[in-house]
């Protein structure tokens, strides 16, 4: 007996391993070695990554894998970011492979992700920490190899463009596994100094394993933990290192940072005459405003003098007078048609119109009163006629014009039946212009 516990499919049994793996493990990064590589007419990839204990199927699809730069071989040391799922056709566990490259740099691209990601969530990345490079500098501090490229790319371009500029060389090691240490304690060293007013912390260009010290955490946090300003000037312009997002500034280039801090003679030589420009403008507006109080002061004195009130005290009467004269003007003239509609009003309200109106009025009604009257008389005249017509076609009188007799008995009954009359009853008869009285003698049936 199964009770109440449902029997699942193959194909559902599956499904749900499928999402318990998706779900419980998700995105991993993995390194193995590259066996069984095959690449059918799809353009998907599909081989096993192994190590020398254990083996794993990978799939990597074609909207992937055409973005990793080459065609992997058999035998190669691969770093993969994948997502571990089952392929439900088989029932087997395999990677889907979104992420491949070469063992090498990728271990150390993926050491650099992790940093980025680790350093950025605590905040050394955030603007509000970057601190403002000064816009005149008198003294620049240099933290890099003496004997490389990139110090005599930058002493020669601020000697070129402000030789009055103090150059400060805190040297160090750029390479290696001990040049992390020594480029974050010459940080250190200059902000005990404090003999400079910004730095530049850098190197020319290399591999990147060559820039490595510059994407290492203790360099990262000496940066951040510097008072002084730091331009990082690391490798070439497509180069980013750890150092670059940490920094106040970050330069392309050693020679760019050189020529972010320094400022060109001639230039130089124009911001001075600008600035005698704008002395002398500032001195011509300084008299001009000067001039301008002084008629102002003359003015206020001037509209000070007795007869000056005197004359604004007239124009104020005069303006006052005529204010006054309208004033009073609008107020007659409002009065006057006020008058006016009193006026007509009174004459709409006069007992004579209301007099002569109910006369027309009557008039008018007794006219109306008339024609009604001669309406309804014309009416009835012709109503009349019609019905004495009507009358007269059914009058008896009519009937007995056409040569009709009407004859009844003692009892003035119209004789319709024999039943009626017997011999010796006096009966009249009724033509149009007589009545015959007669006796009757003799009844004969027709």
């Amino acid at each position: 007996m199964l009770g109440n516990k449902s029997i699942l499919s193959v194909k559902d049994l599956n499904q749900m391993v499928k999402d318990l793996l998706s779900d419980a493990i998700g995105q991993v990064w993995l390194v193995g070695e590259i066996s069984n590589f095959s690449k059918p007419a799809s353009g998907h990839w599909y081989f096993t990554l192994k190590d020398d204990k254990a083996q794993v199927r990978c799939a990597m699809f074609r909207n992937s894998n055409f973005k990793t730069g080459f065609i992997p071989q058999d035998g190669q040391q691969v770093l993969v970011s994948a997502s571990v799922t089952l392929y439900e056709a088989r029932g087997e566990y395999q990677l889907v492979i979104d992420k491949l490259q070469l063992a090498g740099t990728g271990l150390l691209q993926q050491k650099f992700e992790q940093l980025k990601q680790k350093l950025n969530e605590e905040g050394l990345f955030d603007p509000v920490y970057k601190k403002p490079i000064p816009k005149h500098v008198k003294s620049v501090g240099i933290v890099t190899s003496s004997t490389g490229a990139a110090l005599h790319d930058i002493c020669q371009i601020l000697k070129r463009r402000d030789p009055s500029l103090q150059i400060i060389i805190y040297p160090t090691l750029v390479q290696g596994n001990e040049a992390a240490p020594k480029i974050a304690n010459m940080i250190a060293l200059a902000n005990i100094r404090n003999e400079c007013e910004v730095l530049i912390v850098g190197r020319g260009g290399g591999s990147l394993e060559d820039l490595w010290p510059f994407n290492e955490e203790i360099v990262a946090r000496a940066i951040f933990n510097s008072k002084l300003p730091i331009i990082s000037a690391v490798g070439h312009e497509i180069d980013f290192t750890i150092a670059d997002f940490v920094a106040d500034l970050r330069a392309a280039t050693p020679s760019a940072a050189a020529e972010l801090i320094s400022r060109d003679s001639q230039d130089q030589l124009k911001d001075l005459k600008v600035l005698e420009q704008q002395i002398a403008m500032a001195m011509d507006n300084f008299i001009l405003k000067k001039n301008e109080q002084l008629q102002k002061l003359r003015h206020q004195l001037q509209s000070q003098h007795p007869q000056v009130k005197l004359a604004k005290q007239q124009t104020h009467l005069m303006t006052q007078s005529r204010s006054l004269h309208a004033a009073i003007e609008q107020i007659m003239f409002a009065n006057q048609h006020r008058l006016n509609l009193l006026d007509k009003k009174l004459y709409r309200l006069s007992p004579d119109n209301r007099i002569q109106f109910y006369r027309q009025t009557i008039f008018q009604k007794y006219q109306q009163l008339i024609a009604l009257a001669k309406q309804h008389l014309t009416q009835a005249k012709h109503e009349m006629a019609i019905q004495a017509s009507q009358l007269n076609a059914v009058s008896p009188l009519a009937t007995l014009e056409r040569g009709y007799s009407v004859t009844a008995d003692s009892h003035h009954q119209v004789l319709r039946s024999l039943k009626q009359v017997k011999p010796g009853d006096i009966i009249t008869t009724k033509i149009p212009t007589a009545t015959i009285t007669s006796t009757v003698t003799n009844i004969k049936k027709d």
